[in-house]
């Protein structure tokens, strides 16, 4: 019997903390939220390991380190409306929630989406708004968010998150090819837009009207 409890402290000490993620509310939430939960009952031994897994649909939950890093980017205080773009396993979701005032998810495939939904629901999420559909043009009538946090890789920035991103707000998403990319934030105040990249990654790719055709 794997005690799921004492890996997950373990990964938080060894995979995340120890890389320079340091933000308190980041760490709490790591170390609450129950990895193993969203992730396949086959691949679950693999649940804290440093590494992506496999959920369904070919696409894969991230490794921890990402999940956190993507997350204090984000600099979230507990009262944010925070949109999320590929609600995937619904393990990003989970720790978004712990970390922010509402979050608004949206991920095209359904069969993923009713998983990660009923998943966060049995968990006891309740700030959490769902939706299916094409994630790269984000939830326009919901917006401004405060932060937008995309978990697949964009051939470019999308000029509709772009828009649905307030004063002060931050973008934090992965740009560049179907292979390799950067961890990209983009920083609004006070009407200018900064853009700092901050290290290589791998992600599935962004598919829709602004991501990839497919």
């Amino acid at each position: 019997m794997i005690d799921f409890e004492a890996e997950r402290l373990r990964m938080v000490e060894r995979q995340i903390r120890r890389r320079g993620v340091s933000r308190s509310e980041v760490l709490e939430a790591m170390r609450k939220v129950p990895r193993h939960e969203f992730i396949p009952a086959e691949h679950r031994r693999a649940a804290y390991e440093d590494h992506p897994v496999p959920i369904d649909e070919g696409q894969t939950i991230s490794q921890p380190y990402m999940v956190a890093k993507m997350t204090e980017l984000l600099a979230l205080t507990g009262r944010e409306r925070v949109l999320e773009v590929g609600t995937g396993s619904g393990y990003q979701t989970a720790v978004l929630a712990e970390c922010a005032g509402k979050v608004y998810t949206v991920e095209r495939l359904p069969r993923l989406a009713a998983r990660a939904r009923t998943t966060l629901t049995r968990l006891g999420y309740g700030n959490i708004r769902y939706r299916v559909g094409d994630g790269s043009g984000g939830w326009p009538e919901e917006g401004p968010f405060d932060g937008i946090l995309v978990t697949a890789a964009a051939p470019d920035i999308p000029g509709s998150l772009l828009a649905q991103l307030g004063d002060p707000g931050t973008l934090v998403i992965p740009v560049g090819g179907r292979l390799t990319q950067d961890l990209v934030t983009i920083r609004r105040e006070g009407g200018r837009d900064r853009r700092t990249d901050h290290l290589r990654c791998s992600f599935v790719p962004l598919v829709g009207e602004e991501g990839y055709a497919s």
